[in-house]
């Protein structure tokens, strides 16, 4: 029989540097997990993202175990990682901060494809313009 979920967290976390501090301690904390359990194999499997933000998500059960994911990084690092931008915009409809080709699209569509609610290449690179148009980045025609 599967076991119940009481609950699901999404964290936010440098990859390869998760501490017992926050945000994970705090957050497991309060959970009753082991947060060694988490730090351990997660410090293992991102160590190639060097301190970039990770998207994990972690599903945790009745009997205070838990499941955890790593999505990698968020659609908006990855943009202004690509366009070598410090943040988006403030006020993206009317501030641009930068413009961004297809090809660079298409590559982080590629690396996003798995998580993203699309079906085909083509879709994935709708959501991640989308994104960049959210941030003030112009997509180049």
């Amino acid at each position: 029989m599967a076991k119940k979920v009481i609950g699901n967290l999404k964290l936010r976390i440098p990859g390869g540097k998760a501490t017992a501090g926050p945000p994970v301690g705090s957050t497991l904390g309060q959970w009753g997990l082991n947060m060694m359990d988490f730090i351990n194999p997660f410090n293992e499997k991102t160590k190639d993202y060097n301190g970039k933000n990770v998207i994990v998500h972690i599903q945790v059960f009745e009997d205070r175990t838990f499941a955890w994911t790593c999505l990698g990084q968020p659609v908006d690092d990855l943009i202004r990682e690509e366009l070598k931008l410090q943040k988006g915009s403030g006020r993206p409809n009317t501030e641009k901060v930068g413009k961004i080709t297809r090809e660079q699209l298409e590559k982080i569509a590629n690396i996003k494809m798995e998580q993203l609610n699309a079906i085909d290449l083509e879709g994935a690179i709708k959501v991640v313009a989308g994104t960049a148009r959210s941030m003030g980045v112009e997509i180049a025609e």
